[in-house]
């Protein structure tokens, strides 16, 4: 059987080598590649042509998320797994909405990140059993189409909405749109007032309730 190629991606460095060599390690994984950031994530995948990239989320120069939606829109299908601290409700949509497969923590055993990389490699959805219990309430307590959904937002606004759904920073943000991060923040500000919102996970989850609803919109005119 041939070795499944992973590509490790982490900041910190000592993170990085222990999963690469703990990993390595296993007869069915071979680690090809590490990279630092979202950014030598998306060349390392061209270089090195990984079946699996293991992704952490929050990263200087480009994170995660972004990554994870680069690399999808590059290299549609390869699955992504993220290992992360973070656990919080707007990291989990962030990313399982960029193309990530699976979604695990950093406290996860050998064995369960192996598992993982198995199983995205066979095509499975992995996920944390405390992310799926944050999905499964997250999902019970998703805002129903309203009036949240049917605020006046200017198109610049939803746009921002939408890239805050995809799970990009205030900075990333300014780059993808070219305008300045305090521009950004002024719209943040503007339509948090607008909709009531109180957090970005708030955000998040009225983007993909926007988007679902353009989507059935879209459907009805068909």
């Amino acid at each position: 059987m041939t070795s499944i190629r992973l590509l490790v991606v982490d900041d910190q460095a000592a993170i990085r080598d222990a999963l690469a060599v703990m990993l390595d390690l296993d007869p069915d994984i071979a680690v090809v590649g590490t990279a630092a950031n979202g950014e030598e994530a998306v060349t390392a995948v061209d270089e090195h042509d990984p079946q699996v990239v293991l992704m952490d989320l929050h990263m200087p120069v480009m994170g995660g998320v972004e990554a994870t939606s680069r690399i999808q829109a590059a290299r549609p299908g390869l699955p992504v797994v993220v290992l992360t601290t973070f656990e919080d409700d707007e990291s989990i949509l962030a990313a399982l909405r960029a193309g990530a497969r699976g979604y695990l923590t950093k406290d996860s055993d050998r064995s369960k990140i192996v598992q993982a990389v198995r199983g995205a490699h066979a095509g499975q959805a992995v996920l944390d059993p405390d992310v799926q219990s944050r999905l499964l309430a997250l999902a019970t307590r998703a805002p129903a189409p309203g009036p949240a959904t049917a605020v006046p937002l200017t198109a610049r606004e939803r746009e921002i909405l939408d890239l805050i759904g995809q799970g990009l920073r205030n900075n990333e943000i300014a780059r993808r749109l070219y305008i300045t991060e305090s521009t950004v923040k002024t719209h943040i500000n503007n339509l948090f007032a607008k909709a009531d919102l109180h957090s970005r996970a708030e955000a998040v989850r009225l983007a993909l309730t926007l988007a679902g609803s353009r989507q059935e919109d879209g459907r009805s005119s068909v």
